[in-house]
């Protein structure tokens, strides 16, 4: 049985996000702010149901979907594509595929005691946040 993802987890870190954003064809300026940010989570997980909210000081994004059926993501907050998205259960990892523009394009979210990681996926490049 898949973990409960519920909770509010605050930002520990980051690595190789700059690429990751070079990867989905973000500017440069606003890959030097995205880089800035100390983005929080909160996840409520009811059931199949999930939304994840991402928090910033510049701007928040929410996915609200039912695990395992696909839906068109719009992603014009992070870089102004729309995608096919699937989200299901690997073992204790939730995971999003996102099929679009970009190869590789995705997400895993994991916890490792209280802390929530995401390693995100697009074309070659990956970055993980704790």
């Amino acid at each position: 049985m898949p973990p409960n993802l519920t909770g509010y987890y605050r930002f520990v870190s980051q690595e190789n996000m700059d690429n990751y954003l070079r990867a989905l064809d973000i500017n440069v300026v606003l890959r030097k702010l995205v880089c800035l940010l100390k983005p929080d989570k909160e996840i409520i997980h009811t059931g199949d149901h999930m939304v994840i909210r991402t928090i910033t000081t510049l701007r928040d994004y929410v996915m609200d979907f039912d695990v395992g059926v696909q839906f068109e993501e719009d992603l014009g907050p992070v870089d102004g594509r729309k995608c096919q998205t699937t989200v299901f259960w690997e073992g204790d990892q939730l995971v999003c595929e996102q099929l679009g523009e970009k190869r590789n394009r995705g997400w895993r979210h994991w916890l490792e005691g209280d802390q929530l990681h995401l390693r995100m996926t697009a074309e070659d490049e990956v970055c993980v946040q704790v």
